[in-house]
């Protein structure tokens, strides 16, 4: 926490209490402040205390390659896109293609399929979408 985290904390907690407040003698309200200061200070140690402090690893120990499990599942994953892809129209395959392959736009894929507007592709895409979900789903359910 910041230093202008904890003084506006105190400020808040020292508002808050101010209606429960009674001076007892000169220099009281300035003793308030600074316990209620020092408390919060406490309990950001304690709270630090249970919360190990994150430390990046260093670059040269972060792996860049994918791991062996992942490769399978990446395998496993495409199989299974490509078999439902397979099983879609041309028209689902290629608008699925062109946006999710290689990034077109809404209305790139409009003029160059022919659809009417970006909304009538934007559409066609979520419907071709959730069909490929479903079939992926399936394929998934056939292994």
């Amino acid at each position: 926490m910041e230093t202008s985290d904890l003084v506006q904390m105190s400020l808040i907690r020292s508002l808050n209490g101010l209606s429960s407040f009674k001076p007892k003698h000169e220099g009281s309200f300035l003793v308030y402040l600074l316990r209620i200061s020092t408390n919060l200070i406490r309990d950001e140690l304690r709270r630090l205390k249970h919360k190990p402090e994150v430390v990046p690893l260093p670059p040269e120990l972060i792996a860049l390659d994918p791991s062996p499990l992942e490769i399978a599942m990446g395998r496993d994953l495409f199989r299974t896109y490509e078999a439902a892809l397979s099983r879609l129209s041309p028209a689902q395959q290629e608008v699925l293609a062109l946006r999710l392959e290689l990034g077109c736009s809404f209305e790139e894929i409009a003029k160059t399929t022919g659809r009417a507007s970006e909304n009538a592709v934007r559409m066609y895409f979520a419907r071709a979408l959730a069909r490929l979900a479903v079939l992926m789903g399936a394929e998934k359910s056939k292994e």
